[in-house]
């Protein structure tokens, strides 16, 4: 089982992921695949909303786990 609270190994997975995702973002950037301006202020938006999408969705699987415990 893993120690610690919620919050902190979720942060802890998602600072590591997100590393591994710079890495790729970077690699994709530096091809030259985003031929234009637009092309590249699209993959940015599209990299960083999915990213914070990611982060929240955890802390709101957290609030209904945390609620369903309570119910029972």
């Amino acid at each position: 089982m893993l120690k610690g609270s919620f919050k902190s190994l979720w942060n802890r997975a998602v600072l590591f992921v997100g590393g591994v995702w710079l890495v790729l973002v970077f690699l994709v950037w530096e091809t030259n695949q985003l031929a234009t301006a637009l092309d590249r202020q699209i993959f940015l938006a599209v990299v960083v909303c999915g990213f914070l999408f990611t982060y929240l969705s955890g802390f709101v699987i957290e609030a209904r786990h945390k609620k369903k415990q309570a119910g029972r």
